[in-house]
C-alpha cells in the first residue's frame, strides 16, 4: 500500500463523502488513488474556493469538512479559506501537496512552508514525513477538527511519501487520545447549578446566542430551556438562525449593526447568559458596559474564549449540546419572566426606525429581502456574503427553520457562492440562495463553471450599485465623501455571465414587481442569476 493509498483509506474509515480541490504535480498521487473509490470530489476554480466550499458542507452536514490542493501557490492560495474557517470555529480538514521530502528547505519549484505560514489559522498542522504516520495522523486530525472549539487542521504530504509504501500493515485507529489535547464536553456540575439559582432569582435574563450553539447542534435545547424559562434571546451574527426570527421570545442581531433595541435588552438585563459567543467588537463593542450590575453567565468549550475579552461572573466549560441537557435535567422548576418579555416588546415597537425609500428606479434592500425571505422554503439555506449585503441580510432576512450562513470573524468576500455550493452538496435536498454584492460576485464567480460541471443549483441574488459598498458608506462617513478606491467600473454584464454558464437571468429595478419575479426566480430547482439594482449611495444604517 502507498502512502496515497493510505490516505484515501483513511478517509474512507472516517466516512468522507466528497473532498473539494484543485490538482497539481505535488498531489496527483492522492487524486491517482480517489479515482478506486466512491468519494465524490469537485473540481473547484480557485483553491481558496476549495476551504469554502468545505466549509458550507460542514455547516449542514455537521460532518468534517475535507479539501485538497497542491503545493506552493495551491497552497498559499487555500490559506484565506482556512483562515475564514478558523475565524468561525468551522471543522475542515486540508490536505496540500509538498515538494519531495529531500527538497523541503532548498527553494525549489513549487515549495512552500505552508506548515508555518498558517500557523495563526488551524488548530494543528502536520508535515508528514514518515509514511507509516499516516493512518494515526488522519485519526488526528479529525478527532482535533471536529472536537472541541473545531476548527481547520492542515496536513502537508511530501511527494515521496505519497508514493512510497507502507513497511507497517496499515491499521485504522478506532479510538483516539492524545495526551496534550483533552477538550472538555461535560460542564461542571456545580456551576450549573450556579446558573440554574442565578435564572431563578433574575427579574430580567437574557440569552446571547452566537454560533457555537450551530456547531453544537444544541438549537433545540437552547428553546426548550428559553421556553421553560421565559427568557428572551438575541443573537451574535453567527447565532442567527438558533432560534426562528417569528418566536415570541426571539429579539434580534445584537452589535454594531444589530438591533437598537437588542442592544438595550442586553444592557438593561440583570443575568446575561452568552452562551457559544466570543464576545468580540462586532457583536460588543463595550464589554465593560455589559457586565455593569448583572451577573454574567459565559458558556463556550473553549476555556480560551472565556475571560478573554470580558470577565464572567460564572464561566461554565463544556459542549453547549451537554450543558444544555444537564440544566434540563436539572432545572425542574419553570421561571416566570413575563413582565421583562413584555417591556422588550414594548422597545421593540418604540424603537423600530423605518429606512428612507429607495431613490427612484432602485430596489429598497429591506423590502427585497424580507418579500426574498417570505418566499424561500421553510427550510432554506441563505448565503450572505460580506459587504452591504451581508448587513441588509442580517437585518431583514426572516429566519424560519432554515439556516444563515456568512462569514463572521474573518469577513471574507467572495464566501457565499462556493459556501453554498458546499451547503447545496451536503443537503441537495435543501434550496440554497445567496445574496451577494457586484464587488463579491466578481471574485468567486468562477465558481458558476463548478456549478454547472457538478449540475450544482442554486440561486444567487446580485446586489449591483457599481461599489464596493460597505467602504464607499465607511468613506461617507469617515472622509466627507472623498471616495477612494471603491467605484466598480467595467462590471460584467450578468445577462451574459448567465448565458454563458447555461443558467436563466432576471433583472430587478424600481420599476420592478419584485415579489412576481422572485416568484418565478425560486419556482424551480434550476439555477438562476437575479440581478438587483440597488441606489450607489444607500446606506445600512
Amino acid at each position: 500500500m502507498t502512502g496515497a493509498e493510505a490516505i484515501v483509506k483513511c478517509l474512507e474509515n472516517e466516512n468522507t463523502e466528497v473532498i473539494f480541490g484543485y490538482s497539481g504535480v505535488a498531489i496527483d498521487p492522492f487524486w491517482n488513488k480517489i479515482l478506486d473509490t466512491d468519494i465524490k470530489t469537485v473540481l473547484i476554480r480557485t483553491e481558496q474556493s476549495a476551504a469554502h466550499c468545505a466549509s458550507g458542507y460542514a455547516r449542514i452536514s455537521g460532518k468534517v469538512g475535507v479539501c485538497a490542493v497542491t503545493s506552493g501557490p495551491g497552497a498559499t492560495n487555500l490559506i484565506t479559506g482556512i483562515a475564514t474557517a478558523y475565524a468561525d470555529s468551522i471543522p475542515i480538514v486540508a490536505i496540500t501537496g509538498q515538494v519531495n521530502s529531500d527538497m523541503i528547505g532548498s527553494d525549489v519549484f513549487q515549495e512552500a512552508d505552508i506548515t508555518g505560514a498558517v500557523e495563526s489559522f488551524v488548530k494543528y498542522s502536520y508535515l508528514i514525513r514518515n509514511v507509516n504516520d499516516i493512518p494515526r495522523i488522519f485519526k488526528e486530525a479529525f478527532y482535533i477538527a471536529s472536537t472541541g472549539r473545531k476548527g481547520p487542521v492542515l496536513i502537508d504530504i511530501p511527494f515521496d511519501v505519497q508514493t512510497s509504501e507502507l513497511t507497517e500493515k496499515f491499521v485504522y485507529p478506532e479510538t483516539i487520545s492524545m495526551r496534550s489535547y483533552k477538550p472538555t464536553v461535560k460542564g461542571n456540575v456545580v456551576q450549573i447549578k450556579k446558573v440554574i439559582k442565578e435564572v431563578e432569582k433574575a427579574k430580567r435574563p437574557i440569552i446571547c446566542v452566537g454560533g457555537g450553539v450551530h456547531l453544537s447542534g444544541a438549537t433545540a435545547e437552547l428553546v426548550r430551556f428559553a421556553e421553560l424559562n421565559d427568557v428572551p434571546v438575541v443573537s451574535t451574527m453567527m447565532g442567527i438562525g438558533a432560534m426562528p426570527d417569528n418566536h415570541p421570545l426571539y429579539f434580534g442581531m445584537v452589535g454594531n449593526n444589530g438591533k437598537a433595541f437588542a442592544n438595550r435588552a442586553m444592557n438593561e438585563s440583570d443575568l446575561l447568559l452568552m452562551v457559544g459567543a466570543r464576545v468580540a467588537d462586532r457583536a460588543v463593542n463595550r464589554p465593560d458596559l455589559i457586565t455593569e450590575n448583572k451577573v454574567m453567565v459565559h458558556i463556550d468549550v473553549d476555556p480560551a474564549e472565556i475571560g478573554k475579552n470580558v470577565g464572567p461572573t460564572i464561566p461554565l466549560v463544556g459542549d453547549i449540546k451537554h450543558i444544555f441537557t444537564d440544566i434540563l435535567e436539572h432545572d425542574d422548576h419553570p421561571d416566570d419572566h413575563h413582565e421583562w418579555v413584555e417591556t422588550l416588546r414594548r422597545y421593540r415597537e418604540e424603537m423600530r426606525t423605518d429606512r428612507a425609500p429607495a431613490a427612484e428606479g432602485f430596489v429598497d434592500p429591506e423590502v427585497f429581502i424580507k418579500t426574498l425571505s417570505r418566499a424561500m422554503k421553510d427550510d432554506a439555506i441563505y448565503v450572505a456574503d460580506v459587504g452591504q449585503n451581508q448587513i441588509w441580510s442580517c437585518a431583514y432576512h426572516i429566519v424560519k427553520n432554515g439556516r444563515f450562513l456568512t462569514s463572521g470573524g474573518m469577513g471574507t468576500m467572495g464566501y457565499s457562492i462556493p459556501a453554498a455550493i458546499g451547503a447545496k452538496i451536503a443537503d441537495g435536498s435543501k434550496q440554497v440562495v445567496v445574496v451577494v454584492g457586484d464587488g463579491a460576485f466578481q471574485m468567486s464567480m468562477m465558481e458558476l463553471a463548478t456549478m454547472r460541471q457538478y449540475g450544482v443549483n442554486v440561486k444567487i441574488v446580485v446586489m449591483k450599485n457599481g461599489y464596493l459598498g460597505m467602504v464607499r458608506e465607511h468613506q461617507h462617513y469617515a472622509y466627507e465623501d472623498h471616495y477612494s478606491m471603491v467605484e466598480l467600473k467595467g462590471d460584467p454584464d450578468l445577462s451574459y455571465i448567465s448565458k454563458a454558464y447555461d443558467m436563466a437571468y432576471f433583472k430587478v429595478d424600481g420599476y420592478s414587481d419584485s415579489a412576481k419575479e422572485i416568484e418565478t426566480f425560486l419556482k424551480d430547482d434550476a439555477s438562476g442569476i437575479m440581478e438587483v439594482l440597488v441606489d450607489p449611495m444607500a446606506l445600512t444604517r
